[in-house]
C-alpha cells in the first residue's frame, strides 16, 4: 500500500458513519478495501468526493428546504399558517 491509502481509507470511512446513523455496510467496506488494494486511488477518491457531495447536498436542502422532511398534513398546515391562515379540523361524522 502507498502511504495515501490509509488516509484516504480514513476518511471514506468517516464519511460513510457521516451518511448512515448505524455502522456503514460491509460490503460497501469491502468494496473501498478492494479499490484501494487495486491501487485504483481515483476511483475512491471519486466515492469520497461523492460521499462529501452528498452529505452537503443533505445539509443544503436541510437549510432552504425546511419542509422537506415533513409530512404530507404536516406540510399543508405549516404552509398554511406561514400565510396567516389555518387549516379546518376534520369532521369526524
Amino acid at each position: 500500500m502507498l502511504p495515501d491509502h490509509p488516509r484516504l481509507y480514513r476518511s471514506l470511512l468517516r464519511e460513510l458513519t457521516r451518511a448512515a446513523p448505524s455502522k456503514p455496510n460491509r460490503t460497501i467496506v469491502s468494496n473501498l478495501r478492494a479499490l484501494l488494494e487495486q491501487s485504483r486511488l481515483q476511483d475512491a477518491r471519486n466515492a469520497l468526493l461523492f460521499l462529501k457531495s452528498q452529505r452537503e447536498h443533505q445539509t443544503l436542502v436541510e437549510r432552504y428546504n425546511p419542509l422537506s422532511s415533513l409530512t404530507e398534513q404536516e406540510r399543508i398546515r405549516k404552509t398554511a399558517n406561514r400565510v396567516g391562515l389555518d387549516v379546518p379540523k376534520a369532521s369526524t361524522t
